[in-house]
């Protein structure tokens, strides 16, 4: 499987990339990013830390530093750390992985040069493909699937992090979300009514410590003040394996139930970033929905099956 992964790393990004650094059925075409959980000169400085520390040899290409909506948005210190990945000491990075160009562009020549066979999957905000879109609008008929964690539709009362409405990489772009599920290719939300069942527990982390050497060490010191923010703001004696259940996605979608129809996200306003589906078995509905394609959400998940595989696979040597 061809794929493009388009992040913000991010401590959970950087789970679902150790993770896609395991997986031999994986090609990993690039890693596009894109500004979230810190501005664009720290996470690409991320990505190449990553990279550099799990192996891989796709390029690295920077990508948007602002986002569509033209709103700044406070990076969110408090759940990813100042440097993104949790406070951790990086060091100096390899800049020789680092590709140039925009990382829309690279949307663009990749899926023009493999038609048909590449997965986007996409874990932070949805902006580097909108602007491929805008660019090049024939580009949503070449990708295979666009697997993007984003989104919440309220299944078992889970509707949003950032506000009650909006889950966070849908509101930090929310133009830009909404255009993407309004192209013609398919689009598959993994959101928060999914990726809150992924509790990777300090027992759980332990052990993928010791399984996985020093990466598995590596996450775990991450996830130190990843855990502090869930404890304090949920309670959790852990914390949500938000992105990597994309991944999973991409690979076993037999895992996972879903929910078909049109998608939009709402704009502006007090649910600016809220995710609305009609469904297809709702007849007749509003003229907003009803001229976009279906896509497809989560709305469930085999949790255990996803954390046993998530570790076995991060534990190969």
């Amino acid at each position: 499987m061809k794929v493009i992964f388009d992040t913000d790393p991010g401590i959970d990004d950087a789970m679902a990339l150790l993770y896609l650094s395991k997986l031999p059925e994986i090609e990993l075409l690039g890693i596009t990013s894109v500004v979230g959980n810190a501005d664009i000169a720290a996470v690409t400085r991320n990505a190449l830390f990553l990279r550099q520390q799990f192996g891989l040899t796709a390029p690295v290409i920077a990508g948007a530093g602002q986002t569509l909506d033209g709103v700044v948005k406070a990076e969110p210190a408090i759940v990813h750390g100042h440097n993104g990945l949790g406070d951790i000491v990086i060091p100096a990075v390899d800049e020789t992985g680092l590709q140039p160009g925009a990382a829309s562009r690279f949307i663009i020549d990749t899926l023009r040069a493999h038609p048909g066979e590449v997965t986007i999957i996409a874990v932070g905000r949805m902006t580097n493909l909108a602007l491929a879109l805008r660019e090049a609008p024939d580009v949503a008929g070449l990708a295979k699937q666009v697997v993007i964690m984003g989104g919440a539709f309220g299944y078992q009362g889970r509707s949003g992090n950032v506000t009650p409405l909006a889950e966070a990489n849908i509101h930090g772009d929310p133009v830009a979300a909404d255009e993407i599920f309004a192209a013609e290719w398919p689009v598959v939300a993994v959101g928060l009514d999914v990726t809150h069942d992924i509790i990777l527990d300090t027992e759980y982390l332990a052990v993928l410590a010791d399984e996985a050497g020093a990466n598995g060490e590596l996450l775990r010191q991450m996830c130190g003040h990843y855990a502090r923010f869930y404890n304090e703001v949920m309670g959790l004696s852990g914390v949500v394996g938000h992105d990597l259940l994309a991944v999973t996605y991409a690979l076993h979608p037999e895992w996972f139930e879903t929910r078909r129809g049109p998608v939009v996200v709402i704009r502006e306003g007090l649910a600016v970033g809220q995710t609305a589906q009609m469904p297809e078995s709702r007849k007749g509905g509003h003229p907003l929905w009803a001229g976009r394609p279906s896509q497809t959400i989560c709305t469930g998940v085999d949790s255990a099956r996803v954390l046993e595989h998530y570790r076995r696979t991060v534990g190969r040597n």
